[in-house]
């Protein structure tokens, strides 16, 4: 089994970065969920709200990220920001960030046509994971709950053939595809090592509407493919004795598995071997 993809998404809900290596942080791969789109309260922005979101795309630059949208001239959002920091929310966590500039903050409201600003999450911000799942202080980016997601190309083979029309894997936004796995052995994948870094699996990923998000047109595509997912991949049919004790809900849909790393600073590379420790 080997690394095939490696993606990060340096705004949450924006077009991801496909990428040929990345170094392995605290909070997940380095850049990844960094900043984020909030309203005038603090809450997070993602394209289950906006699917355009998912239009605007991000190139990283020496010192800067690269804004670009149909319609409008590119934005350059500096890597190291300071300004006004103030408390944001991701689902039930709260955790401080540094607004943006008014011109950064104009252009992404004009281009999603709704007032917001863009945050960014500094290195003396920490967002702790789920307590049920910490085990050594673990903190995390923007991102929905862990630090990494990884999917098998053969879990998405597994589902395309059940699907009339077959989607591409950015419907899932993982941070690392893996070639060579059986379909869903991630499910079960408690301890990895890739390269130098060693990932625990805190859960399996419970997939939202997102997945019905057309990546490259910002729309909505209507049932699939959560509707096919959930005649076999509810909670309760993939883990029929131990939900609670993964904290999920009989009827979430899965696809993909949550990774934490245990250390930090190697850097994953297109075509590292995956070994299994547990």
């Amino acid at each position: 089994m080997k690394i095939s993809g490696i993606f990060i998404y340096p705004i949450k809900s924006l077009k991801g970065i496909s990428l040929e290596s990345s170094v392995v942080e605290k909070r997940g791969l380095q850049y990844d969920r960094r900043w984020m789109l909030v309203d005038e309260n603090g809450e997070f922005f993602t394209q289950r709200e906006f699917p355009k979101m998912a239009t605007v795309s991000i190139q990283l630059q020496n010192n800067s990220l690269k804004i670009s949208a149909e319609g409008f001239e590119d934005l350059s959002v500096p890597f190291e920001m300071f300004g006004e920091t103030i408390k944001v929310r991701v689902w039930q966590s709260v955790c401080d960030a540094i607004a943006s500039e008014n011109h950064i903050n104009k252009w992404f409201s004009e281009v999603l046509q709704t007032n917001c600003k863009l945050v960014y999450m500094p290195e003396n911000s920490e967002r702790s994971v789920d307590k049920l799942f910490d085990k050594n202080n673990d903190i995390v980016s923007f991102a929905d709950g862990y630090q990494l997601l990884v999917i098998g190309e053969n879990s998405l083979n597994d589902l395309n053939e059940k699907l009339e029309n077959k989607i591409p894997m950015n419907r899932f936004r993982p941070n690392l595809v893996v070639s060579g796995s059986a379909p869903f052995a991630e499910d079960f994948w408690e301890k990895i090592k890739i390269g130098e870094t060693v990932f625990r699996s805190p859960k399996p990923c419970a997939r939202c509407v997102i997945t019905t998000v057309d990546q490259k047109e910002g729309v909505f595509t209507g049932k699939e493919p959560l509707k096919t997912l959930a005649t076999y991949r509810m909670a309760k049919d993939v883990f029929p004795d131990n939900c609670a004790e993964l904290g999920l809900d009989q009827t979430a849909v899965l696809f993909g598995q949550n990774l934490i790393p245990e250390n930090f600073g190697e850097t994953l590379k297109i075509g590292d071997e995956i070994g299994i420790i547990k």
